[in-house]
């Protein structure tokens, strides 16, 4: 990794126990950092169900979906059900600084992966659990999935055009603030071992996630009882203009959020006198006459090309292009400042990633492929200090 320094986390050893998005979401931001994080996949199922997901795969047992949340990891076989499966793990826990699990929120504690089971064998130990409910309560046996948190949270009917059938995001935002959340929460935590020497339990559930995205819409309902609803042209709830508009060939989305945006609009547009006009003077006028406003602006923004009014706005008015999924990936933009990388996957020279969002002395980290389930095994057992014939004994065994 190009840098003045070591990456943050390099040195720091994390164990988890993961599967499909949101936990391995969360131990790829840590090993982006520099952390060195060992992927546990049970040798009976085949390891990371993602491995499996479709429609596109990399040979055999490993998909594009896996390599997009398991870049630069380690992966070992060890199944922890079992009896030998868990000394393994405890052997391994004396020299990590955490474990990591997405599991359904009853289980770590039957596989023996809280605090309370780990401590004897590292007092420092960090143990984070990312689960749908937590790991108490009614639901902690539930299986849970982003789509459920939308709906539950309240997402889908925040989400598409007035009057039409309520709708999902189009990415799985919860898993993914849930892991960023959950990368934030094992950092913190491991702070605080490093400063008192005590290690603790770490929990993120992806409901409280999603209930606590609910900003400044729940503040307004908890306190003033006012129902946040959706706004034609995903608009913004109280700020006007702050919603998309036809452009020639498109959409454009403008967001006058600052009474000198919407003096600079005008000007640009061409029509300094809106600023002047009573009916859009101060923010409440406008919010009021918003659909006079939007004609306005309509008959004016559809004369030319998204593309020329991004020239003409040029950072005076903040304004996006509204892009599809293939213009924003082949946005010269994006890819001027490294927002994708090529790596050497074995099955697919040049594989092109996303590269992550934080830069390190001004340099986004280089990935390294997803791992092959179990391929770091031996390396990690006999820096354990397994012999040979222990670790033949664990493979006859089927613990690895």
């Amino acid at each position: 990794m190009p840098g003045i320094s070591a990456p943050p986390l390099k040195g720091t050893r994390i164990l988890s126990v993961e599967q499909y998005g949101a936990g391995p979401y969360a131990s790829m931001y840590m090993a982006d950092m520099g952390a060195e994080v060992i992927k546990i996949e049970s040798p009976a199922t085949g390891g990371d169900s993602s491995r499996a997901s479709g429609p596109h795969f990399l040979g055999d047992n490993d998909s594009h979906f896996f390599q997009t949340f398991n870049l630069g990891k380690k992966s070992l076989s060890l199944d922890l059900r079992h009896p030998r499966g868990k000394k393994v793990l405890h052997r391994l826990v004396g020299d990590a600084d955490a474990v990591l699990n997405n599991l359904r929120g009853d289980l770590p504690g039957k596989l023996g992966l809280t605090y309370a089971d780990l401590c004897t064998f590292n007092p420092r130990i960090v143990c984070t659990h990312l689960s749908g409910y937590g790991r108490t309560g009614e639901r902690a046996a539930w299986p849970a999935y982003d789509y459920l948190m939308q709906a539950e949270a309240g997402y889908l009917a925040l989400t598409g055009e007035p009057n039409t059938p309520m709708t999902r995001m189009g990415l799985s935002m919860v898993d993914y603030l849930g892991g960023i959340t959950t990368a934030f929460a094992l950092t913190a935590a491991l702070v605080g071992a490093l400063r008192t020497g005590k290690g603790r339990d770490v929990d993120v559930t992806l409901y409280d996630v999603a209930m606590h995205q609910l900003t400044y819409p729940a503040t307004w309902y908890l306190n003033e009882g006012d129902v946040v609803t959706r706004r034609p042209r995903s608009g913004h709830p109280s700020v006007v203009p702050c919603e998309t508009y036809p452009t020639a060939d498109g959409h454009i989305f403008i967001m006058c959020v600052l009474p000198k945006f919407w003096i600079h609009l005008c000007k640009v547009i061409g029509k300094p006198d809106l600023t002047n006009d009573p009916r859009f003077i101060n923010p409440r006028d406008r919010y009021n006459n918003r659909a006079v406003l939007s004609d306005l602006l309509d008959a004016i923004l559809c004369k030319r090309t998204t593309s020329e009014w991004m020239v003409m706005f040029a950072g005076s008015v903040p304004a996006a292009p509204v892009l599809t999924l293939p213009q924003a990936l082949n946005n010269p933009y994006f890819v001027e400042t490294d927002g994708i990388q090529c790596i050497e996957h074995p099955e697919r020279r040049e594989f092109q990633v996303l590269s992550n969002p934080i830069r390190l002395d001004g340099n986004r980290p280089s990935a390294t492929p997803a791992p092959k389930q179990g391929v770091d095994t031996n390396k990690i057992l006999r820096e354990a200090g397994f012999h040979d014939n222990e670790i033949a004994s664990l493979r006859s065994e089927k613990v690895i």
